[in-house]
């Protein structure tokens, strides 16, 4: 860390120095500055071969940035997705010189004239110092442009319009060139795993605390929970440019089974079992903390990284296995439910279903037995036969772990009886094993053939839910 900070205040002495170079760093032209102000400092850092001058304009730019409100801020992207583009008119006339004479140089002509601007703007930005972590949140601003870039605008008579298709495309454009040019930064070779526990200084605790996304921390005593007693683990991943902002972080609970339900695991009261007497850790929740990171990878280094750390401390650990919500599940099953040709449920198991439209309807033991019997054949074929238009299973985190070659183990009914447990799953939670032995393989069945791993009890939940004569072709597949 201490590298890093040398390295930090390095590039800031650099900047202060190139500050002045430039006249507009001034601080009274700064805070004048307007968008269109902002664009033409754009174009003269991405023209500029002074790198001081360089890191200083980069800062100078952000920092104004900073200070724009949502509107300007929507403005200023909107212009670089539409004026920061590739060069047309260069492509054009590198692809005619390559045609005429192909060679390594005309090709390289080529690449720097269909690569659009935007990424070298991007490039310099990061050169200045926190640079990284502000176009991390500039991208956030992007991801609320291109929602707004769908939507119809209306004029000034109140009259609704049409989507315009051309800053669509540019903001897809753009956004492409955020996540690829991130996919290099963020690569695995640059992220750090630290374990978090109780005496991880406490603005980083404050982050995990605000950052989970899969089962909320109440406070303080609630994380000292997750983090301190000796059954209990969690890992972060950390990137030199975001000393104290963790990536992606995992819960993990040891225990001697693979468990089936969230609220043991989350009790204000229980027994925390010795590390030693361990058997098998539950990977219960995977909460990325970085939103302008979406389409970069690091769930699956960082589970297979923990799995090798905890292999290492505990020996004895054999079974790595999730406990892991549906977010999909009610929404698709209750289409289904509605649907007149229902795909995974029989009428009989419709009717079954309205069940579920009754409140606490999982508090009552004879419903809930009776939906039982319904809903995990359902769930059964939800997660091997129903698929995106692109043939991938529909459920997200289904596709995560699957892609990760883990296998679908097991599915639990009333697994989270929490209401956001009940209002997108009816409860159901799922385990995926991670069997060192069978992750490879089960990754490359699923990447190359769709194929998803699946354990014979799940397996049989399916076949349960089929038609005989469906039934016995299954079996013969």
């Amino acid at each position: 860390m201490a590298a890093i900070s040398f390295l930090g205040d390095l590039l800031q002495s650099i900047s202060d120095r190139g500050r002045g170079l430039i006249a507009f760093g001034r601080s009274d032209a700064l805070a004048r500055a307007s968008v269109p102000d902002l664009v033409k400092l754009c174009e003269d850092l991405i023209s500029r071969r002074g790198e001081a001058s360089g890191v200083a304009l980069a800062r100078i730019i952000l920092d104004r940035y900073a200070t724009f409100s949502g509107e300007e801020r929507h403005d200023f992207l909107r212009r670089i997705a539409l004026d920061f583009g590739a060069d047309h008119a260069g492509v054009e006339s590198a692809i005619a010189a390559y045609r005429t004479a192909p060679s390594r140089a005309a090709l390289g002509h080529l690449h720097e004239a269909a690569e659009p601007r935007s990424q070298e703007l991007i490039r310099r930005l990061n050169l200045a110092r926190d640079g990284t972590i502000a176009l991390v949140r500039m991208r956030e601003d992007l991801f609320s442009l291109r929602d707004a870039a769908k939507v119809p605008q209306r004029d000034a008579g109140g009259r609704a319009g049409t989507p315009d298709p051309a800053l669509a495309e540019a903001v897809e454009s753009l956004d492409s060139d955020f996540e690829h040019l991130f996919a290099s930064w963020f690569n695995r070779g640059f992220l750090v795993l630290r374990r978090i526990d109780w005496t991880t200084p406490a603005h980083i605790l404050e982050k995990i605390i605000r950052y989970e996304a899969v089962h909320a921390i109440s406070g303080w005593d609630d994380l000292r929970r997750r983090i301190e007693p000796p059954d209990r683990r969690c890992f972060a991943f950390f990137h030199p440019a975001l000393v104290d902002e963790p990536l992606i972080f995992v819960e993990v609970a040891l225990t001697t089974g693979i468990a089936s339900a969230i609220g043991p695991i989350l009790a204000h009261e229980r027994q925390p079992l010795a590390s030693r007497e361990a058997t098998a850790a539950i990977f219960y929740s995977i909460s990325n903390c970085q939103r302008g990171l979406a389409g970069v990878t690091f769930g699956n280094f960082l589970i297979k990284q923990v799995v090798e750390d905890l292999c290492r401390e505990m020996p004895a650990l054999k079974t790595f296995v999730t406990l892991s919500p549906v977010p999909g599940f009610r929404a698709w099953l209750d289409r289904e439910r509605r649907a007149d040709a229902p795909q995974g449920l029989t009428r009989e198991d419709v009717e079954t279903l309205r069940l579920l439209d009754q409140p606490d309807w999982h508090a009552d033991k004879a419903a809930a037995d009776a939906v039982r019997k319904a809903l995990l054949p359902a769930a059964a074929y939800y997660f091997l036969r129903a698929k995106t238009p692109r043939g991938k299973p529909v459920d997200p985190v289904a596709r995560f772990h699957l892609g990760n070659g883990a296998r679908l183990e097991r599915l639990n009914f009333l697994g989270d009886v929490s209401p956001k447990g009940v209002g997108q799953a009816y409860g159901l939670m799922v385990n995926y094993l991670y069997d060192l032995g069978a992750i490879e393989k089960n990754h490359e069945t699923y990447a190359n053939l769709g194929t998803v791993s699946a354990s014979i009890t799940v397996n049989r939940e399916l076949r349960q839910n089929l038609p005989p004569a469906r039934a016995v072709a299954l079996a013969e597949t």
